[in-house]
């Protein structure tokens, strides 16, 4: 990348990078005393296919949040934590964007729990923001997997990778990603549009340790291989 370039992934974390359905799942069923298969994974963004009485759940999900732990218990999506890692090394500036201030009176325990989630399951950021309207964060480009987020992001001409999930598939137009591996595949292609190329390895990381190795010119690839292999002075 050009000298003090940077390139923002705004990184949004329910449905994400945190399996959000799966947990909610788990203490939903626990609280109606139902086997979670019960509760259909392939759901709308509304919850509709379990059932929920008017207002039931927005009394669960607070209960959830404050009485199960949620936020600190949720299993990280596969692949999130690797792939954040070899773009952040890559040079990405990774930021986190989520909207967890939904429960009234328990914002203190969501952004303490968020932080703690994140440091637990070793997540690398550079800033953590907690919004509503994400049009309002500066980024490159987004991974999100709510559709009212992308359509008003990509309204105001933001680049957004979908991050597939079933309630969001009605949304045809611009990339998708069925997985990290995709994510990462994704935005290494946006950067290196944008800057030319991707650095192999930063300053100060051991040498061998896997990083982003791909480069928009298979030529410059090689030529610093080449170099690589001809300047390492190791045993």
């Amino acid at each position: 990348m050009a000298e003090n370039a940077q390139f923002v992934l705004g990184v949004d974390l329910d449905g994400v990078v945190a399996d959000h359905t799966g947990r909610f799942r788990e203490i939903v069923a626990e609280r109606r005393g139902v086997d979670p298969e019960t509760l259909p994974l392939e759901r709308s963004w509304d919850f509709h296919e379990w059932g929920f009485a008017p207002d039931e759940y927005e009394r669960l999900h607070k209960l959830a949040v404050t009485d199960y732990d949620m936020i600190l218990t949720m299993p990280v999506i596969e692949g999130a934590a690797d792939a954040l890692w070899r773009l952040s090394d890559a040079g990405i500036w990774i930021r986190i964007i989520t909207h967890r201030l939904y429960v009234n009176w328990a914002h203190e325990r969501a952004v303490g729990d968020t932080a703690a989630w994140l440091d637990q399951h070793k997540i690398p950021y550079r800033d953590l923001c907690f919004l509503g309207a994400k049009p309002e964060v500066q980024a490159d480009a987004y991974v999100d997997d709510a559709a009212h987020n992308i359509e008003a992001l990509r309204a105001l001409g933001n680049t957004v990778i979908v991050f597939d999930q079933p309630y969001n598939r009605h949304i045809v137009d611009g990339p998708r990603a069925a997985n990290w591996t995709e994510v990462e595949s994704i935005v290494v292609d946006l950067a290196a549009d944008r800057f030319g190329q991707m650095p192999m390895q930063l300053p100060g990381i051991d040498a061998g340790a896997d990083r982003l190795l791909q480069r928009r010119d298979p030529e410059v690839a090689a030529a610093d291989a080449a170099a690589s292999e001809s300047t390492d002075t190791r045993p």
